[in-house]
């Protein structure tokens, strides 16, 4: 997981990350997609009227834990899928 190279959509407005929140969790997990056209795809098929106002950013997965802390995230839900979408959640401990 850390050589590997995540792509993270984040809001232009606010610059707040896409995140999913099961279970009602109050921080919830970042989104994580392991090619940049699998964000693309998410984008346009789930909020394609509004996927203009989300950009497409790599991280290096060294840097997830650091993200996770900085935002207050519980975790990481890690995409195979962005069409269905088909989402594993990790929790970060």
């Amino acid at each position: 997981m850390f050589s590997q190279v995540y792509y993270l959509v984040r809001s232009k407005a606010d610059g707040r990350y896409l995140a999913a929140r099961p279970n009602s969790e109050a921080n919830g997990y970042l989104l994580l997609f392991g090619e940049n056209f699998d964000a693309l795809s998410y984008l346009n098929t789930h909020a394609a009227f509004v996927a203009n106002r989300f950009s497409i950013e790599s991280v290096p997965g060294s840097q997830i834990g650091d993200l996770l802390k900085r935002w207050g995230f519980s975790g990481v839900g890690i995409v195979s899928d962005p069409l269905i979408p088909k989402i594993e959640f990790l929790l970060h401990l």
